[in-house]
C-alpha cells in the first residue's frame, strides 16, 4: 500500500528546505514521516492517507474551540466576501483591540501584528526605545520567536552575554542578550546587580511551552517584577502561548490571584487571539504604547497587520471562549487527560510527571516536574520517541518533539480523552 504522506514529503523536499515550512514539522526529533494534513474538524484531523488522529497540537495552541467551529467559520466566510486585505484601517480592528483590552487590565493600548515573532521582536524594540537601554534578559528554554536577538543561548558565565544559536546572527547582536536559567533566583539577583542600569527589559514566558510545560515559580515571578521596578527595566510577559489559553485573562491573571497587584509592563499575545489566522499583538500602559510610531519614535509597521479576515476569526473566537463556564469545562477536560496519562504510566512503573492549566498541558518521562531547561534535558528522549510513535499508530497526535507542550480544545470529548488514555496504557506496556 502506497504512503501518500511519504510521497508528499519527498516531493516537498525538492522545493522547500527540509520539506517543511517550520522545522519541528519535519519529525527530525522523533524520526519517521511527517503527516500531511488534508482536512480537520472538531478535535480531529485526517492525513494524506485518510487516517484520522485525535489532535493535541491544535495548530500549536490557537484552535481552542477545535477545528471549524461554526461561529468562527461563519465569521471568516462573511469577512472574506467583503475583501481579503485593504492596507487601511477597519472597524473590526478596533473591536478586537477593545475585546482583548477588556480581558487584560495590564494593557490600555495594543498594536496588532501578524505573528508571535513579530510581536515579541516589536515588544523588545519598544522596551529599548522607552527606556533608552540596549540590553535585556531572557531565560534558557523560553522561545520568543526567531528574531536575531532572541536566538541566543546561555553564555559561559553571568558576567558574559549569550552566544548565537543560529547561523546568521551576528555576535554583536547577541552580546546585548543576557540568558539566565529559568526559576534561578540567585542568577536573577546577580544579573541585576551586575547590569541593572543597562537593562531595558526582562522577557519571560510565565509558563514555558517550548521546554514542554514548565511554570515560573511564584517567588521567581514576584522577584522579576520587583527587580524590574527597582531598576527601571520593563517586565515583558510573552503570553503568545498562554494568553487566553490557560485562562481567559492569560497566565498573568493566574499569577495576579496569588501575587496581588502583579502586572507586566508589556504583554505579548498570539495564537488564540487569532483563532488560527496569522494574528498577534503586544500592548501595555498608554504611556509606553504611545512611544510607537506615529505618536512616538519607536517604528513598527506591517502591511497585513489587522488583516480583516484574521480579525474576524479572532473576534469570533474570543467571544465564544468568553461564555460563562467555558474555561471551567476546558480545564476539567485537560485535568482528566493528564490524570489518565499519569495513571497509565504508574500502572506500568514508567517514570512520568505532568502538569496542566486551562487547555494547556505537558508531561515528562521524569519522576518529578523539572524547573528549568537543564532538568528538562534529563528526560528520556528515546523512550519519548517510542511513546510518540506508539500513540501515532493508535490515532493520537501529540507534538513530534520532547520539548513541546500540548493543547486540549473544547471539541475534545470524554470518549477522546478515554481513547487517548487507553492508547497510552497500551504504549507504556512496551516501554
Amino acid at each position: 500500500m502506497s504512503d501518500n504522506n511519504l510521497a508528499l514529503f519527498e516531493r516537498a523536499r525538492q522545493s522547500i528546505p527540509g520539506g517543511v515550512n517550520s522545522p519541528v514539522r519535519a519529525f527530525r526529533a522523533v524520526g519517521g514521516t511527517p503527516r500531511f494534513v488534508q482536512r480537520a474538524e472538531g478535535a480531529y484531523f485526517w492525513d494524506a492517507n485518510g487516517t484520522r488522529y485525535i489532535d493535541y497540537i491544535g495548530s500549536w495552541g490557537p484552535m481552542i474551540l477545535g477545528h471549524g467551529h461554526p461561529a468562527v467559520l461563519q465569521a471568516v466566510q462573511k469577512a472574506a466576501l467583503d475583501g481579503f486585505s485593504f492596507g487601511a484601517p477597519t472597524e473590526r480592528e478596533i473591536e478586537l483591540a477593545e475585546e482583548i483590552l477588556s480581558l487584560y487590565p495590564s494593557m490600555q493600548m495594543l498594536r496588532l501584528v501578524s505573528s508571535g515573532t513579530e510581536a515579541t521582536m516589536s515588544a523588545i524594540r519598544l522596551a529599548r526605545g522607552a527606556t533608552g537601554r540596549s540590553k535585556f534578559i531572557k531565560f534558557e528554554g523560553c522561545y520568543h520567536g526567531h528574531a536575531d536577538s532572541l536566538l541566543v543561548k546561555a553564555g559561559s558565565g553571568l558576567a558574559t552575554f549569550g552566544h548565537p544559536t543560529s547561523a546568521g546572527v551576528p555576535p554583536e547582536v547577541a552580546q546585548h542578550t543576557l540568558v539566565l536559567e529559568y526559576n534561578n533566583l540567585e542568577q536573577l539577583e546577580e544579573a541585576f546587580a551586575l547590569h541593572g542600569p543597562e537593562l531595558a527589559c526582562v522577557i519571560i514566558e510565565p509558563i514555558a511551552g517550548n521546554m514542554n510545560f514548565v511554570r515560573a515559580s511564584l517567588p521567581f515571578m514576584a522577584r522579576c517584577r520587583e527587580l524590574c521596578s527597582r531598576h527601571g527595566a520593563l517586565l515583558v510577559l510573552d503570553e503568545v502561548m498562554t494568553g487566553c489559553r490557560v485562562a481567559l485573562g492569560g497566565a498573568q491573571s493566574v499569577y495576579a490571584r496569588a501575587l496581588p497587584g502583579f502586572a507586566p509592563d508589556i504583554t505579548v499575545l498570539g495564537k488564540v487571539i487569532g483563532g488560527g489566522m496569522p494574528l498577534a499583538a503586544f500592548g501595555g500602559p498608554r504611556a509606553i504604547m504611545e512611544q510607537l510610531a506615529p505618536l512616538g519614535p519607536v517604528y513598527q509597521a506591517g502591511t497585513l497587520s489587522g488583516n480583516p479576515i484574521a480579525t474576524a476569526c479572532g473576534l469570533a473566537t474570543l467571544r465564544e471562549i468568553s461564555r460563562p463556564g467555558f474555561f471551567e469545562a476546558l480545564s476539567a477536560r485537560t485535568r482528566t487527560l493528564v490524570a489518565g496519562l499519569k495513571s497509565a504510566a504508574a500502572a506500568e512503573g514508567v517514570a512520568f510527571s505532568a502538569d496542566c492549566d486551562g487547555g494547556m498541558f505537558g508531561f515528562f518521562l521524569l519522576p518529578t516536574l523539572p524547573q528549568n531547561y537543564p532538568q528538562v534535558m534529563k528526560s528520556d528522549s528515546d523512550k519519548f520517541n517510542k511513546l510518540f510513535h506508539g500513540l501515532l499508530a493508535r490515532g493520537v497526535y501529540i507534538a513530534p518533539a520532547l520539548y513541546e507542550a500540548g493543547f486540549v480544545s473544547a471539541a475534545h470529548t470524554d470518549a477522546d480523552i478515554e481513547a487517548t488514555a487507553q492508547a497510552a496504557r497500551e504504549v507504556f506496556k512496551t516501554l
